[in-house]
């Protein structure tokens, strides 16, 4: 008995500690956080005004590193501000903190350490503007965006500024300012994000209604104010798309193509606001999720040169 309990306790601690890096993973919403270094990889590469060097690339692997757990530290507290709007809703009762994997404290205690190191990681090691842009966007995200989800629709704007910052911020490592190009790649994304949210809003709007949380979808009854927003952001954002090549960013290549991606994703648009169910707001998730990469891919593989 004393060898099963010699073998059975390391195994048990192994164990436990595998879990709990799990859930800390798990805490900063790995998904999202894919996209947002892919966004603030997209502005560095286009902002870069010389040839690539071993420096260079060094300092794009520290600003995705300081991004990504900045990015990581404003998910976490997000969760951790959340917490009981996350037990209320089916499809975040399974996270982290809600379950006890993870107590509030950790998460906090995480969520600041990581955003913390971030910005301090941009700042010493990339540039001062880097570092206060990554800085806005955790303190916008956690400390306007988070708190308004539960008392208006219009948070689904203000949560918009902080996702359509990645680009920029790469943009300022790779330049140490911000300019006219910083600011077209922020529009695509921003106005991107508002079909996005309304499709998964839509497809989970008994969970939100449940939470108390008033998604345009989840007080819009017969769905004409979504269907109206769905379509304005998305002509919005092919006009954003569009942007870059007028401005010589990228080449004609890229907007030809921007075009057919933008007719696409509103034709998917128009589908889900007309059938106006979950299968379609799922179908429109996805289209979502295909058409940001596709797009920002495109830029990189059009990018006009510059001097």
């Amino acid at each position: 008995m004393s060898d099963s309990l010699e073998l059975s306790l390391p195994v048990a601690c192994g164990s436990l500690a595998g879990s709990k890096a799990a859930a800390y993973f798990e805490l900063t919403k790995p998904r999202i956080g894919a996209m947002v270094l892919v966004a603030t990889a997209v502005g560095f590469f286009l902002a870069l005004p010389s040839a690539w060097d071993l420096r260079t690339a060094a300092t794009l692997l520290i600003t995705i590193l300081g991004t990504g757990l900045v990015a990581g530290g404003a998910n976490a507290i997000n969760q951790c501000l959340e917490i009981e709007t996350d037990r209320r809703m089916i499809r975040t009762a399974d996270r982290p903190l809600p379950t006890g994997r993870l107590s509030l404290g950790e998460g906090a205690l995480f969520a600041v350490a990581a955003a913390v190191a971030g910005v301090s990681l941009l700042a010493v090691l990339v540039n001062g503007l880097c570092a206060a842009l990554a800085a806005a966007t955790f303190l916008i995200y956690a400390f306007l965006y988070t708190p308004l989800k539960t008392r208006t629709s219009l948070c689904v704007l203000v949560g918009a500024i902080p996702g359509a910052l990645p680009p920029v911020i790469g943009w300022a490592a790779a330049r140490g300012s911000v300019d006219v190009g910083a600011w077209l790649l922020f529009g695509i994304i921003f106005f991107w994000q508002f079909p996005h949210v309304a499709a998964i809003a839509w497809q989970y709007r008994e969970d939100y209604a449940r939470a108390g949380c008033p998604l345009l979808p989840v007080i819009d009854a017969d769905g004409s104010r979504t269907r109206l927003h769905v379509v304005t952001h998305t002509v919005g954002l092919i006009a954003a798309s569009v942007l870059p090549a007028i401005g010589g960013l990228v080449g004609p290549v890229y907007a030809i193509s921007a075009m057919i991606l933008g007719v696409a994703f509103l034709v998917s648009g128009m589908i889900f606001v007309t059938r106006r169910t979950t299968h379609a707001a799922r179908a429109h998730v996805l289209a979502s999720v295909a058409y940001l990469p596709l797009l920002l891919g495109l830029m990189m593989l059009d990018k006009s040169p510059v001097g």
